[in-house]
């Protein structure tokens, strides 16, 4: 462990991510058969580390059985929630702007005949909704998965606030963020592939401020973006970690990136506040609990990273380009 002395911030903000990286944060993310509550608790979640865990989901019917017939037999007829962009990016900045996807309303059935290409519908079309829409709108698969992780739910003392359903094409892309979240993210059916950056690495993370807005298809296969002008401008993070610009961005290469794959029947523990971005194989299916983080310790300290990094004096943010805004 270093016991240098920094000169400036940037430099204090480097030794914190230096010495993360040497005394808790993996050099690739465990993957582990199984785990008591009181160890989930001790050896990941105290620690703010993810980890994979099998057989967590090992006794849901499924993992079997949702395959496109029965899922047609079970709510094909039913009006869902999707998400519709040009690009399959949702949620993430465009140009300008962080632009949001159309919902639509449409049958299951008519969504899996877009993922089956036996319907060529423009747009990328993705399952996404996040207001615990697993048991909001597809109550119907309850019984063949569960409403809460009970090994996470004894380690937490709660119950989720929210578990959603994850569906849809392989081009769907979810951009570079963090959330407030205990997540356990379970794989159904295909897989997953996270790219994440620990807290500690906010310093190196570039945000920008900009107009919110969503795609709207105003003929067909042509999609406009419309501003949200209710909601006005929004911070969100411009790189892309699949191809990031360290010309604009060059602290950005400072991070420390991790990179897992998850797989049918494994459960992805994702620490709050790590960011990440997601891919995933074509029609995958998956379903993450949401568990809301204690406001401890932890979460007072990556406060105070952030206040520091939005304090960085001028000189050093024009020398460094750190939090550099490219819209204002």
């Amino acid at each position: 462990m270093s016991g240098s002395m920094c000169k400036n911030i940037l430099e204090c903000f480097e030794l914190l991510s230096l010495e993360s990286e040497e005394l808790f944060i993996p050099l690739e993310v465990p993957v582990i058969d199984s785990i008591e509550p009181l160890s989930f608790l001790r050896d990941y979640v105290n620690r703010n580390v993810p980890v994979v865990i099998r057989g967590l989901t090992e006794h849901w019917p499924a993992l079997s059985k949702w395959n496109p017939g029965y899922l047609r037999s079970k709510i094909g007829q039913k009006t869902v929630s999707v998400a519709v962009t040009p690009n399959g990016y949702a949620d993430a900045v465009s140009g300008n702007k962080f632009v949001m996807p159309e919902e639509r309303q449409i049958t299951f059935n008519k969504f899996l005949d877009i993922l089956e290409n036996k319907d060529t519908v423009p747009g990328i079309f993705y399952i996404q909704k996040q207001n615990s829409n697993f048991t909001e709108e597809f109550p119907e698969l309850l019984p063949d998965a569960e409403s809460e992780i009970e090994m996470a739910t004894k380690a937490f003392g709660k119950t989720p606030d929210a578990v959603n359903f994850w569906m849809g094409d392989a081009r769907a892309v979810t951009s570079l963020h963090k959330d407030h979240y205990e997540n356990l993210y379970c794989v159904v059916k295909g897989h997953k592939t996270f790219i994440l950056i620990p807290p500690t690495d906010q310093p190196f993370i570039p945000y920008g401020t900009y107009q919110a807005a969503h795609y709207e298809e105003t003929s067909r296969g042509s999609f406009s973006v419309i501003d949200e002008k209710e909601i006005g401008k929004v911070p969100w993070i411009p790189v892309d970690p699949l191809n990031p610009d360290t010309v604009t961005y060059p602290l950005f290469a400072k991070a420390h990136i991790l990179t897992v794959t998850v797989h049918e029947g494994e459960t992805l523990y994702l620490p709050s506040l790590w960011f990440h971005h997601v891919q995933q194989s074509h029609g995958c299916i998956a379903v993450n609990y949401w568990y809301d983080m204690e406001y401890d310790i932890k979460y007072s300290y990556f406060k105070f990273v952030e206040s520091l990094t939005q304090f960085m004096t001028s000189s050093e943010r024009r020398e460094k380009h750190v939090m550099e805004d490219p819209v204002t």
